[in-house]
C-alpha cells in the first residue's frame, strides 16, 4: 500500500503567511502540518491563511493539527483561517463547532478584518522565498 504524499508551500509577507497544502493530511502527514504552522508562530507570524484547495483528504488528526495551531496563534495575538477545505473536512469543522476556522466557505460569513492575500501582491518588503516539504511515497 503506497503512502500518501503531502506538499507544503509557505509564502510570508510582513507578519502574515499563506500556507498552501496539496495531497493528504492524515496520521502519517499531520506532523509536517503541525510543525510548519508552529514554526510560523515562532517566526512572528500573526495571521496564517491555509489554502486547502488541493487537499484531497484530511482526517481528524489534521483537524487536531489545525485546532492546535489556531490556539497557539490566538495565544500569540493572531489568527489562523482555513480556505477552501474539502467538503468532508468543512462538515466536520462545522459539526464540532469550530467553523470560526473557516473563511469564505458556503454558510460561513467571511471575516472582514483581514482579507486573504496572494503571493506576489505588492508589498513594502520582500516575502520569504517559498519553501516546500514533501513526504515521499516509498519507491520514489
Amino acid at each position: 500500500m503506497p503512502f500518501p504524499q503531502l506538499t507544503l508551500y509557505r509564502h510570508d509577507r510582513h507578519s502574515r503567511a499563506l500556507i498552501t497544502l496539496a495531497g493528504e493530511i492524515d496520521l502519517t502527514t499531520e506532523r509536517i502540518v503541525r510543525e510548519s504552522l508552529g514554526q510560523c508562530v515562532r517566526d512572528g507570524i500573526r495571521a496564517i491563511d491555509v489554502d486547502l484547495t488541493t487537499v484531497t483528504f484530511c482526517d481528524v488528526t489534521g483537524l487536531n493539527a489545525f485546532l492546535h495551531a489556531s490556539r497557539a496563534t490566538a495565544v500569540a495575538g493572531g489568527s489562523l483561517r482555513l480556505h477552501h477545505p474539502p467538503s468532508a473536512l468543512a462538515r466536520i469543522i462545522a459539526l464540532t463547532g469550530n467553523s470560526t476556522l473557516l473563511h469564505g466557505y458556503p454558510g460561513v460569513p467571511p471575516r472582514p478584518s483581514s482579507p486573504p492575500w496572494t503571493p506576489g501582491a505588492p508589498s513594502g518588503e520582500p516575502s520569504r522565498a517559498p519553501t516546500a516539504t514533501a513526504i515521499p511515497t516509498p519507491g520514489n
